[in-house]
């Protein structure tokens, strides 16, 4: 996965975490717009989130981070 996504995804659990709680679920939605203006770098992520991880729709916000540190 490429860096900046990787810096995106933990930017975004830190700041979900900040804001809900160590408890807060995610899907790999959460770190897109709305608007798909950028297709390769979702399945990039969907890639990653489904295929690489076999994660479920929804997953901790820490696990998330977790992983992606871990692949750095």
């Amino acid at each position: 996965m490429r860096t900046s996504l990787q810096e995106k995804i933990v930017a975004v659990c830190d700041k979900k975490v900040a804001q809900k709680g160590t408890n807060v679920g995610l899907s790999f939605y959460a770190f897109f717009a709305n608007k798909n203006d950028d297709p390769d770098l979702l399945m990039e992520a969907a890639t990653w989130w489904i295929m690489t991880h076999k994660l479920d729709h929804f997953e901790k916000a820490l696990k998330i981070k977790a992983l992606v540190i871990l692949e750095r």
